[in-house]
């Protein structure tokens, strides 16, 4: 799950860690309010989406009055901002992060992720801040520090300082940079996060080390011990359709195609979305109903998938183990009928209760195409479609 800025900034005080005073807004009138309360002569307007790469859009602006807040406030709500990540839809803003100018000395890179390689958690540092990390690792690899953290101690100060004198921070601001990482691995675990990246940190001529952007993002498995953080998400920056699969314990991702595929297992459907591309199709979704799917489960995550105006066809692949073939055939028929379905369906069941499911589909008067395997369904739904 992901949250915006100001949000993570919130989130990263309570453990210590030094951020830009600021207030969310929602309108112009409330922007200039907000500026006014800061009352500092430099005032930053920071779009809020789920995205990075806002500066470069023009989705963050300087202002240097309350007349330019107001401006830029009313240029920035409600447009839509495109980035390298949002895609060419974009994201439609609907809230400000109003805050303090700062005076920057120099921008650093700290991020706290999970690597799988060494299956640990890994403080990165680069002093190539302000700058897309991906950038700097395709352009000047050695410049990014790391440091491999024992989940049994946790993070220890002296590798919090080696990466800081790695990275170049003034020698006496070292230690405050140090109890910077330090909060921050701490929030990183304490709130079970995927990733947790200040981009930049910066120094300021005052020699505070604060974080000038912040982005959290949460592992979703862990929400349900995490109530205040699942309070902030914004459903505005979701797919309906992710939503709605979320209300149904769905594993459901919306993709670019116009095949829609509904699979029982993770690997499964990784893999059905492979062979429709081998096929020449391009899947709509990713969407796993789970070993343990119900009859009602199933129906909902038939018309999630029809709920998209992009589904041309849809490609239904089933290895039943726990998942009985009959269930989804159940479900299917069903939501069909609920749906009055026209599209192009395709199945594949094997299996438990393969033989009953089979039939339950064979007698229910829809227009199913049955395949004999994943590849001849993946090659039929292609073909029809």
């Amino acid at each position: 799950m992901n949250i915006h800025e100001y949000q993570g900034k919130e989130v990263l005080q309570q453990y210590g860690v030094t951020v830009p005073r600021g207030k969310v807004a929602f309108s112009a009138a409330e922007a200039v309010d907000a500026a006014r309360e800061l009352g500092t002569p430099i005032v930053v307007v920071k779009a809020q989406i789920h995205a990075g790469g806002r500066g470069k859009a023009g989705g963050v602006k300087v202002a240097k009055s309350l007349d330019e807040v107001r401006t830029y406030a009313e240029e920035l709500i409600g447009k839509v901002l495109v980035t390298h990540q949002t895609g060419p839809e974009g994201k439609e803003i609907k809230r400000l992060l109003i805050e303090e100018g700062c005076d920057i000395k120099k921008e650093y890179y700290v991020g706290v992720v999970v690597d799988r390689g060494t299956g640990s958690v890994v403080l990165m540092a680069s002093e190539e801040g302000g700058t897309e990390i991906e950038e700097v690792a395709a352009a000047t690899p050695e410049k990014i520090f790391r440091e491999v953290v024992d989940p049994a101690v946790g993070l220890q100060p002296f590798q919090a300082r080696r990466l800081a004198y790695a990275i170049n921070i003034p020698k006496e601001l070292v230690n405050k940079a140090a109890k910077f990482m330090l909060a921050l691995y701490e929030a990183f675990v304490d709130k079970d996060c995927s990733i947790a990246e200040i981009n930049p940190l910066v120094v300021t001529g005052d020699g505070d080390v604060i974080a000038l952007d912040a982005k959290l993002n949460f592992d979703s498995n862990s929400l349900f011990r995490h109530k205040d953080i699942l309070a902030l998400r914004d459903l505005d920056e979701e797919d309906e359709k992710e939503i709605a699969a979320s209300k149904f314990d769905l594993s459901y991702i919306a993709l670019d195609g116009n095949i829609g595929c509904m699979v029982n297992g993770a690997g499964l459907a990784m893999a059905t979305m492979d062979i429709i591309k081998y096929y020449g199709g391009e899947p709509a979704n990713f969407l796993d109903v789970g070993g343990g799917a119900t009859k009602e489960k199933v129906t909902e995550a038939f018309k999630i998938i029809l709920s998209d105006p992009e589904v041309k066809g849809i490609f239904i692949n089933i290895f039943g183990g726990i998942m009985r073939c009959d269930v989804i055939a159940d479900g299917v028929v069903e939501a069909a009928k609920q749906i009055k379905l026209e599209k192009p369906l395709v199945v594949r069941l094997e299996g438990t209760n393969v033989d009953l499911g089979k039939k339950i589909l064979n007698e229910s008067g829809l227009n199913i195409v049955s395949a004999d395997s994943m590849a001849d369904g993946a090659k039929r739904i292609v073909e029809l479609v």
